[in-house]
């Protein structure tokens, strides 16, 4: 059975994840090679510029960083195993945590939550934070604007 602390734990990394699933896949199209040839030579600006275009259709900016710090782990018997440290940060609520990248699935693994006022272990936290990253989301018509694709969802609502 699990405590309470971490069953809590766990249902905050589901609430991180569940937000920026889309984040994570579009991170997940990088070649890893190129990803681990960036941790390993610490060119971390090359890196944060990724993660900078891959939340920027997703989130407010400024709410989702790169940490500057990555972790490869790469065996001869296995597949690429890659990990980010990001953080987020939206209405008082701070969380640092490392964002697991790997051939077909994505994590997250919380390491630090500030929730102004709150418990970090208490449910209203959770509540705080799924509200947070909503906030923090970019409407999708606004999303689809910003690269073109509105345009003639915006003319069919004109045309009606």
């Amino acid at each position: 059975m699990l405590r309470q602390g971490c069953a809590r734990a766990h249902e905050r990394e589901k609430v991180l994840a569940d937000g920026l699933k889309e984040v994570a896949g579009e991170l997940r199209l990088i070649d890893p090679i190129d990803l681990v040839a960036f941790i390993r030579t610490e060119r971390y600006g090359n890196i944060r510029t990724l993660v900078n275009a891959a939340t920027e259709m997703y989130f407010k900016p400024g709410t989702i960083t790169f940490g500057s710090a990555g972790h490869v782990d790469l065996a001869w018997d296995g597949n690429p195993s890659i990990s980010l440290d990001m953080q987020f940060h939206h209405q008082r609520i701070d969380v640092f945590f490392r964002l697991l990248l790997e051939s077909d699935q994505a994590g997250v693994d919380i390491h630090y939550m500030s929730v102004g006022g709150a418990l970090p272990d208490s449910e209203e936290a959770a509540i705080r934070l799924a509200h947070a990253i909503a906030d923090a989301r970019i409407p999708l018509l606004g999303a689809l604007e910003l690269h073109g694709a509105g345009d003639d969802a915006a003319i069919s609502a004109a045309q009606r």
